[in-house]
């Protein structure tokens, strides 16, 4: 079965481009700023399939100097709309070198790998992230918990597809967003976090902390699965030594 990247598409641009941090999103940012204030030194940063934008003005509103990249046109015209004061430029698989390497203090993937495909892939895209830290920068990679593919969530449904509860590692597995108008499914590639962690040793990437986000019983959203399966798994990587 072949894999097309659903958010190269107008449609989808126009609808994700109004998500913010809500629902089950809300989990995937609400921890990030402890975070890089733990283990990131320095302002400035790549962000790695930036989309419409979300991430990149996350970034710049704490105090980052920030390039927003992506492989998708219509994804990127939506971000300089929405911030047209912000660095956004559209490149290639890999194709990263020109942006500096060994100059940035970090590189944020939000979401990002759950839309590509090939262990190999993700390797070479990996060692080419990799190149662009400074020797003491790091890598925050956000992906989603493999369980999101076969649970309910505030933002997500998954009930239709039940031939995700069979899905192995590199297999196409669908999920619907309910928080943007556009209810067409949204395919994903199922990654285990021991995939995860075999691909980031093969790049040359250390796991210097992993994180688990939960919703808690005080927050504003209702929560369905959020506070007993964490959707998001947050990874920081450093260089390997």
């Amino acid at each position: 079965m072949s894999f097309e990247n659903v958010y190269e598409n107008s449609r989808r641009a126009e609808a994700y481009a109004k998500l913010e941090f809500a629902n089950t999103y809300y989990l995937a940012y609400r921890d990030l700023p402890m975070i890089i204030q733990k283990h990131v030194e320095g302002n400035r940063a790549v962000d790695f399939g930036c989309g419409a934008g979300r991430s990149t003005r996350f970034l710049k509103q704490r105090g980052f100097h920030v390039i927003g990249i992506d492989i998708a046109q219509d994804m990127l015209n939506k971000a300089r709309e929405l911030d047209p004061t912000g660095d956004y430029r559209l490149v290639s698989d890999g194709g990263y070198r020109h942006l500096g390497t060994g100059t940035f203090d970090l590189v944020q993937s939000i979401f990002t790998f759950d839309n590509i495909p090939g262990k190999e892939n993700r390797i070479a895209i990996l060692k080419s992230l990799r190149e662009l830290l400074e020797p003491e920068g790091k890598m925050i990679c956000l992906g989603s918990n493999s369980e999101v593919y076969t649970n309910e969530w505030a933002s997500f449904t998954t009930k239709d597809f039940r031939e995700n509860r069979h899905a192995k590692t590199g297999d196409i597995v669908r999920i619907i967003t309910t928080d943007v108008e556009d209810r067409r499914p949204v395919e994903d590639i199922f990654w285990t976090e021991d995939d995860y962690q075999e691909i980031f040793a093969a790049a040359g990437f250390d796991i210097e902390e992993i994180y688990r986000p939960l919703g808690q019983d005080n927050e504003p959203y209702r929560w369905v699965s959020e506070t007993t399966i964490p959707p998001w798994i947050i990874y920081v990587l450093r260089n390997t030594k």
